[in-house]
């Protein structure tokens, strides 16, 4: 199928379907008592991010059609793998998390406590998943320990940027159009696995009728940790993972949110469409 044609057919499953079944999934989140505070203090429900996984799903069916060369189904399997691992370790932590802790280094500091935490675990578990992915697709052990640090930050930074509504999302979408405008070959399609459902959930998040929790914000983190470890040179993802590096310092001792609203550019953006 002809690149143009396969990438609408994406885009509008993706946005369509995602729409319909919105409102099912909130209805479920609602009467299982999924939800929780926001910032202002309302109650709404959270793990709203299980709303990207079936479209997902149903494009990867498309895609994987398509799809002739082994090497191209090999990612697209490894980049369907990491979103559902990740999937998994973000409900765990909004359904039974505990928010007395934060921050990677107070959840690793529970741990060499004995306290194991769904941060924790899910910070593990996220080191694992990209680990397992590194493997599959590096040359050799500094590409593996680059690839697996690139992707296990990747998943956090979506996490350290989802404390205000629709903050997490305007940056993917900003991160990922990047990636969509430079990415060349089939990586070019494995966003819109992903991306169409987001558009059409993103409005709920925005206007805090809903939070995306661990289960969106980490589905969104893994998918441009994937896709910058297997469509960019060597010097790329050094420079990526030097920036990571550098939000986590910043993190660990600053709060985010307090930077952003003492600038009046990115503030404004934070605040645009709320």
């Amino acid at each position: 199928m002809n690149d143009f044609l396969l990438y609408t057919l994406l885009l509008l499953v993706g946005l369509f379907g995602t729409y319909a079944i919105i409102p099912y999934f909130k209805n479920l989140l609602v009467n299982s008592n999924v939800i929780r505070p926001n910032y202002k203090k309302d109650m709404i429900p959270v793990s709203m991010g299980m709303v990207f996984l079936p479209m997902m799903i149903i494009n990867g069916i498309i895609l994987a059609y398509f799809t002739s060369k082994d090497r191209d189904l090999l990612y697209l399997f490894i980049y369907i793998f990491g979103m559902i691992s990740m999937f998994f370790a973000g409900v765990l932590d909004d359904v039974i998390g505990n928010r007395d802790v934060s921050g990677l280094k107070g959840h690793f500091k529970s741990l060499l406590k004995g306290d194991l935490t769904t941060g924790g675990f899910k910070a593990l578990f996220g080191g694992f998943v990209g680990v397992i992915i590194s493997i599959a697709i590096s040359k050799n052990i500094i590409d593996i320990i680059v690839n697996t640090l690139i992707i296990a930050l990747s998943t956090n930074l979506m996490n350290l940027l989802d404390l205000r509504p629709g903050r997490a999302i305007k940056v993917y979408l900003l991160i990922v159009t990047i990636l969509f405008l430079t990415l060349t070959g089939y990586e070019k399609a494995l966003p819109l696995l992903i991306v169409p459902n987001v558009l059409s959930y993103f409005s709920h998040d925005l206007k805090a009728k809903a939070m995306m929790g661990d289960t969106g914000s980490n589905v969104l983190g893994i998918s441009i940790g994937i896709l910058v470890v297997i469509g960019y040179s060597f010097n790329v993802r050094i420079l990526w993972l030097a920036f990571l590096i550098l939000i986590h310092l910043i993190t660990e001792k600053y709060s985010l949110t307090k930077i952003i609203e003492k600038n009046k550019f990115l503030n404004y953006i934070d605040k645009l469409g709320r």
